[in-house]
Formats: C-alpha cells, structure tokens, sequence
C-alpha cells in the first residue's frame, strides 16, 4: 500500500469524521424541535407548572440549545450519554442491553444474504441474457419494489398463521439449539434477506458483466479457458473493489430498514427501542440510538471506499 492510498484513505476517515459530526448536530437541533414538552409528558397533565418548571431545570432543558448540545457532544467522548427522561436510567445502560440483539440480527441477516446474493449476481452474469439470467434479474427487480412491511406481512401469514411453522413475534436471545435460532430470527432474516440479497444480486451482477466485456477476459476465452474459470479466477478478483462496494452499500439498508422489522416482529433491538423513544419524546435515547445507526451506516461507506481503493490497481504500487 503506497503512500498515495494512506493519503485517499485518511481523507475518507476525516470526510466521515467530519459527516459524524455534522449528522450530531442535525439530529440533536432536529430532535430538539419535536412537539411536546418531555417534562411535561414525564409529570402529565395534572402537573403544576412549578413542577415541570422544576424538572425542566433539574434535566437541563431550561439552557440555551448550544450550550445543550455543546455538554451532550463533549458526553459522547467519554461514554456520558445522559439519562433517559421516561426511565430515569442511565442511557448507556438502556442501549447496551438492546445493541447485541439488532446486531445478532444484523450478523444473522449478513450471513445468510451475502453467499446467496453472490451466487445469485455471478450465476446470472455467466448466464448473460439466458432465461436463467432474466428469469433471476425479473425476481430480483419486483423483490426490490416490494415494500419491507409487505414482504413481512405475507411471511407472517403464511408460515406463522397458516403453516405455524414459526412463531409470528420474535424476542431475541434465542435459547441454545437450531430450532430455537430458527424461531426467533427465521422471519425477521427472511423479510431482510428478500430486499437485500435482491439488491447485492443485481449490483454484484453488473460489476461480473462489465469484467466479462473486457478485452482481457475475451482473450483468455480464445485462449481456451473455460467461462467458469475466467469469472472465478480473472472477472471476480477484479470485480471484487466493486461488488464489495455493492456489500457495504447495501448492508448499510440493515440501520434503516431494521427498524420496520423490529417493531412488525416485536424484536426487543435497538430500532424498536427508538421508536418508543420517539413515542415518549425520550430525547437522549433518541439521539445516541440515531448517532449509533448514522455511525454504522458511515462506517459502512467507509470501508466500501476503502476496499475500492485498495482494490483499484491504478491506486496499487
């Protein structure tokens, strides 16, 4: 790795330092201007306004914004989130009991989307205008217009409610044993894997095909190497910068679309704690759940730019 790649690559790390810092502020100004009074929904509406008067002092909503944002930005720093204004608990200890289920989920979903969205892209590429190939490239396209929500629904229907072959609710942390993993994230993977691996099918589909029409693979081709050999071992490594791209990009889809899937499937993740947090108007909780999401949807970009770098041989020396 020559110096010309360290410097492309610690400008994408400042590049997204800097977007960090620049999504803290949208979303602590955005979610200071949520309707409601968080003091006044914790105490009700029988409080008297010396109380919530009071209790907007003691939670600090009585200071001017900046001043707000500027002791929750230095907090972040040193792990002092707050403290949640419906629980009165720590937020810090709010979101780490909720952090290793979405990503249990997260991992889950990858595992399983990623090998079939490769086979799929690569299959199809090989097939290039065959109907296996536009019989994939068809299925893929409508799995992409059909909403999350949809997709959920007709799963729940049919293998919960007809089948009763898993149970509709999934709440996480399943218990030792195949059966109970493939009960509690069978339809949450499924709803995610169908948008997904739809996606990373069709991008990994077109960087294989634009390998195939260069001038190197046509020559290996008259040159007696067989299709198969030529994608594996000269189309793939090349393409693999772009397809590991197309990963990153859509496996960054997981922090927005898991939040659908949680709450459908009543899945006690990080998603499903932000949208009661956002019910309760629990701003602190609010805020660090969407930092953590916009903070893993950067550090995605940033490593698909950083295997595109790496990757590309004009960058290699």
């Amino acid at each position: 790795m020559n110096r010309y790649m360290l410097l492309l690559i610690a400008r994408r790390i400042g590049a997204g330092l800097l977007t960090l810092v620049i999504v803290s502020m949208v979303v602590f100004f955005i979610t200071s201007l949520l309707p409601g009074d968080a003091a006044q929904m914790i105490l009700g509406q029988n409080a008297t306004p010396q109380t919530v008067a009071a209790l907007r002092h003691q939670l600090g909503l009585d200071q001017p914004l900046l001043v707000r944002y500027y002791h929750w930005f230095t907090g972040l720093f040193s792990g002092n989130f707050g403290i949640s204004f419906a629980s009165r608990i720590p937020v810090a200890q709010l979101i780490a009991a909720r952090i290793p289920a979405t990503l249990e989920l997260a991992a889950a979903t990858s595992l399983v989307s990623v090998p079939l969205a490769l086979f799929i892209g690569i299959t199809a590429a090989m097939q290039r205008d065959k109907w296996p190939d536009k019989l994939l490239v068809s299925g893929t396209m409508a799995t992409v217009a059909v909403p999350e929500f949809l997709i959920a629904t007709v799963a729940v229907m049919i293998f919960a409610v007809r089948l009763h072959w898993v149970p509709a609710m999934s709440f996480g942390s399943p218990e030792p044993g195949m059966l109970s993993f493939i009960n509690t994230y069978a339809l949450p993977v499924l709803t995610l894997c169908c948008v997904l691996t739809a996606q990373m099918a069709r991008m990994t589909r077109a960087a294989i095909i634009s390998q195939l029409d260069s001038p190197y693979i046509e020559m290996a081709i008259l040159k007696g190497v067989s299709p198969v050999r030529a994608v594996m071992r000269h189309a793939l490594p090349n393409a693999a910068g772009a397809i590991a791209n197309a990963i990153s990009l859509s496996l960054s889809y997981l922090f927005g679309g898991v939040i659908i899937i949680e709450n459908i499937f009543n899945y006690p993740g990080l998603a499903s704690q932000l949208v009661d947090a956002v019910s309760n108007r629990d701003l602190p909780v609010v805020q660090i759940c969407v930092m953590l999401f916009a903070g893993c949807y950067l550090l995605l970009l940033l490593l698909a730019d950083i295997v595109t770098i790496a990757f590309n041989p004009k960058w290699r020396g």
